[in-house]
């Protein structure tokens, strides 16, 4: 029998390597996870002390925003000191927001307009571009805004529908083409925004939502007002909203600015595009790019038609008793900034175009090959019913048919009214 040996007996050498091994990664300290991203900071700067509709926006304001920050990964912290704007008091926030003021002093002017241009990011909600001397302040008022001097508003505060002129902006990406806002009074402005190249208007009063007031003599029936929109030149956004209904006599507040999901949606996905925060893809219209349709009006039965069945440049864009043959088919195709343009599925090249990009009412409607103009590329907004209208991207007026249905009878543009004649059923075909 084999004597063993006393004492520690020998190990291979592989094994004691592989023992060795474990040993190690047992006493390895845990893995530490990847730090959080910092949240970011949000100064909101307020006046608070007069008229009550806007005192009780401040009021809801510094409730929601902290209500919505941990969840959306910021912080919030609101001041009435204006002169934070003045010392450099707030170069440690990443997003400015002025509630219901703007600043006063040449200092916190100076303050601000060094704040923007070293890459500050600000929301500004109605009041804070109030005034009727914007040459107190230009950079401010007609450069920085565009706005220039008030001009008029409406009263008594009321919902307005918007439109969103650009879904493809980080703050308005996830809106449906129309929405409706929360109560607010709602001002217009002496400077045409869309005359400004800086200025990309977000979002505008969509005409169905005329007559826009309660006086009489303080409401809108027709125009262009813009709502949202952003300069450019600087990482900003400013809001036409922060009034809420009141009765002034008891000072109750009547409605509430963040009644409206859809544009509290805008407001967080604003914050998080200043704030640095993560963006998402936005929502479907339910227009297939690559579906043809066809184009029933609402008001008389008809179908967009391209007289006998033309495709070369010029072919009159007609109404015709509905057929399904490809002289009534349409395909969407995107451009940019939400708009499509609309081409027939006679030929490759022809599209939905306005005759010599006029911007008049009743201008007609033509094929025309596809040449990247405004008067070529239509703003599709989808209706309550699923059906649509289409407003011109050079004009804003839509697309529209005639009152009886009489075949060969030409579509033209006219200023939207929200009528049965500019509004489409949609119909996908094989």
């Amino acid at each position: 029998m084999q004597q063993l040996r006393s004492g520690a007996a020998r190990v291979p050498l592989w094994l004691a390597f592989l023992l060795a091994t474990l040993v190690s990664l047992v006493a390895q300290p845990p893995a530490h996870a990847a730090p959080a991203a910092q949240p970011f900071r949000v100064l909101a700067l307020y006046n608070g002390t007069w008229d009550a509709a806007h005192i009780s926006f401040v009021h809801e304001a510094n409730s929601w925003f902290p209500q919505q920050a941990a969840a959306n990964g910021f912080t919030y912290t609101a001041s009435n000191d204006w002169n934070l704007l003045a010392d450099g008091g707030v170069d440690g926030y990443q997003v400015v927001l002025f509630l219901d003021d703007l600043p006063q002093s040449a200092a916190q002017r100076a303050g601000f307009e060094r704040y923007m241009r070293n890459g500050g990011a600000w929301i500004g909600f109605h009041v804070s571009a109030f005034t009727t001397d914007a040459q107190s302040w230009p950079w401010y008022h007609d450069q920085f805004l565009g706005s220039g001097n008030f001009r008029s508003n409406t009263w008594g505060p009321t919902t307005a529908v918007l439109r969103v002129e650009d879904r493809t902006h980080p703050a308005t990406k996830n809106l449906p083409a129309t929405f409706t806002s929360s109560v607010s009074e709602w001002y217009s402005w002496s400077n045409d925004l869309r005359q400004n190249p800086d200025i990309k208007i977000l979002a505008s009063v969509d005409p169905g939502s005329f007559p826009l007031g309660t006086d009489p003599g303080q409401t809108w029936y027709s125009g262009y007002y813009p709502i949202l929109w952003t300069n450019t030149k600087y990482r900003m956004l400013y809001a036409n909203f922060g009034h809420n209904a009141m009765n002034y006599d008891t000072g109750t507040a009547l409605s509430s600015t963040f009644a409206s999901a859809t544009q509290n949606r805008f407001l967080l996905d604003g914050l998080k595009w200043l704030g640095g925060g993560p963006s998402t893809q936005p929502p479907s219209d339910g227009i297939s790019e690559t579906s043809w349709y066809t184009l029933r009006n609402k008001g008389n039965g008809a179908c967009v038609d391209a007289r006998a069945a033309g495709t070369a440049d010029g072919t009159v864009v007609q109404q015709y008793a509905c057929n399904s043959t490809t002289a009534q088919q349409f395909q969407f195709r995107a451009t940019d900034g939400g708009y499509l343009r609309i081409a027939n599925r006679g030929g490759p090249q022809p599209v939905v175009d306005v005759t010599d990009r006029s911007t008049a009412d009743d201008a007609p409607l033509q094929l025309w090959s596809w040449a990247g103009g405004t008067n070529q590329q239509w703003l599709p907004v989808r209706e309550a019913d699923g059906q649509y209208r289409f407003s011109a991207r050079h004009s804003g007026k839509c697309l529209t048919a005639p009152g009886a249905a009489t075949d060969s009878a030409r579509l033209t543009q006219r200023t939207c009214d929200g009528s049965a004649a500019q509004s489409f059923r949609l119909t996908a075909q094989p």
